[in-house]
């Protein structure tokens, strides 16, 4: 039955056990929803949440009113359980759903670029919970603590070992000469789902995108950079320590073949 409150002894609060996704409602539609959707599946499957639990989250999506254009959250927690780290038996997960007014600003920074700098928290190595959206999120509530300038959107955090990881909140890509890139994301950060989108973007004009590690160094070498989520969309880097950026073609037109494509 639905409820407005939730238990003190949920798993998520005790121990950030679960997963969410955050997903741009445009128009009255949930936008990419399935490629959330598969996200999630993956979470649950890797963190052994009961066959199911998907099912029930759509069931829950089916009773929502999507009005116009709004920000939705989806949290899964393990449900509550005694005292402990042990996995309840048997389990029942809480799924918290969410709907709030869209953020504003974010066409803005898509057509003038945003400021963005680097973070001197680390983030973890971690291959087991690598690329999912669970609700450990400490690390980057710790990065993101770093500055309180409203004139620098994003941080930029590398992990333990000093290489590129992404944003705080998004996804990094950057361009030199001809060639792009993107993090390797097989030890840490989140594997986003509009990251994964514009990578489909980018195969179907015939651009590799290479993944892999590289140090924070290799940014000032770039000749475009920009971040990625799914509520932002691509926000061009105008300026990273101290170093500008010109917003060049390639990334207006991945701009405009995005926007074609989400119909938005």
């Amino acid at each position: 039955m639905p409820q407005e409150t939730i238990a003190a002894s949920d798993r998520g609060l005790s121990y950030g056990d679960g997963l969410f996704e955050t997903i741009a409602v445009v128009n009255s539609r949930p936008r990419l929803l399935n490629a959330h959707l598969a996200r999630l599946e993956k979470g649950l499957q890797r963190l052994r949440f009961p066959v199911g639990t998907l099912a029930l989250v759509k069931e829950d999506l089916a009773r929502l009113d999507f009005q116009g254009d709004q920000t939705l959250k989806i949290t899964v927690t393990r449900g509550s359980g005694a005292r402990g780290y042990a996995i309840p038996d048997p389990l029942q997960p809480s799924r918290i759903l969410s709907l709030s007014p869209a953020r504003q600003g974010m066409q803005l920074n898509r057509e003038r670029g945003v400021r963005a700098r680097l973070c001197q928290f680390r983030l973890g190595l971690n291959p087991a919970l690598a690329q999912l959206k669970h609700l450990n999120r400490l690390e980057q509530v710790m990065a993101r603590s770093e500055w309180d300038d409203p004139d620098v959107a994003e941080g930029i955090v590398c992990d333990l070992e000093g290489n590129l990881v992404e944003g705080t909140m998004s996804n990094l890509f950057w361009r030199q000469g001809s060639h792009w890139y993107t993090p390797d994301l097989s030890c840490c950060g989140v594997q986003g789902v509009m990251r994964d989108h514009l990578l489909g973007l980018f195969g179907k004009q015939g651009v590799v995108v290479e993944q892999g590690r590289y140090p924070a160094e290799v940014l000032t070498q770039a000749d475009e950079l920009f971040l990625c989520n799914s509520l932002i969309g691509i926000w061009p880097v105008t300026e990273f320590e101290a170093q500008r950026y010109e917003i060049g073609e390639t990334v207006r037109r991945l701009q405009s073949v995005l926007s074609e494509d989400l119909h938005c």
